[in-house]
């Protein structure tokens, strides 16, 4: 047969482009094979893969939707957490102000009220000291103008009575010029 398609191709001049009815035949034969066989085995498999593929795309946009919109609730938490703690920090930094200013007028009174005192008790010891202090001087220049008078007159002035008259009449008078010449 082969040789007689030969034969055939040789007597007749043919058309490169136009394949022999054979040839055609045997091609479109070749073709429907190949066509049911991808067409019931490889196809279904394709779609199927292909299929998978959308599915895992679409969940994966989903997931990631889903993991974007919980990142974001989660930023919004954090955001209000920050500000909160910013909001806190603040007035905690306020108290501790108020706290430190009420603290130094507490301490600023106490000191006052230390140092007035302190006047007040060196006041009342200066004048106990003064008043100490011109009581014995009372006595001392009371014993001096009674031994100078007791000179002057010339007779001693040992009565107490006497001598007690003498210088409270004494200093009197001195305390009237004090406080004349001032």
């Amino acid at each position: 047969m082969i040789a007689n398609l030969v034969q055939l191709a040789a007597e007749e001049k043919q058309n490169p482009l136009i394949p022999p009815g054979p040839e055609l035949l045997v091609g479109a034969l070749a073709f429907a094979i190949v066509f049911f066989f991808f067409w019931k085995k490889l196809l279904p498999n394709i779609n199927k893969v292909l299929e998978e593929r959308r599915e895992a795309i679409e969940g994966g946009i989903e997931k990631a939707e889903a993991a974007q919109t919980e990142a974001q609730s989660v930023l919004e938490q954090y955001k209000a957490q920050l500000a909160e703690a910013r909001h806190e920090a603040a007035r905690l930094r306020q108290e501790a102000q108020e706290q430190g200013a009420q603290l130094i007028a507490e301490m600023r009174a106490e000191g006052q009220r230390q140092r007035e005192e302190i006047v007040a008790a060196g006041h009342a010891q200066l004048a106990a000291d003064r008043k100490a202090a011109a009581q014995s001087l009372r006595q001392d220049v009371g014993q001096l103008a009674t031994d100078l008078a007791g000179k002057l007159v010339g007779e001693s002035l040992e009565d107490s009575a006497r001598q007690s008259r003498t210088i409270d009449r004494f200093l009197d008078d001195l305390e009237e010029k004090a406080e004349a010449a001032r």
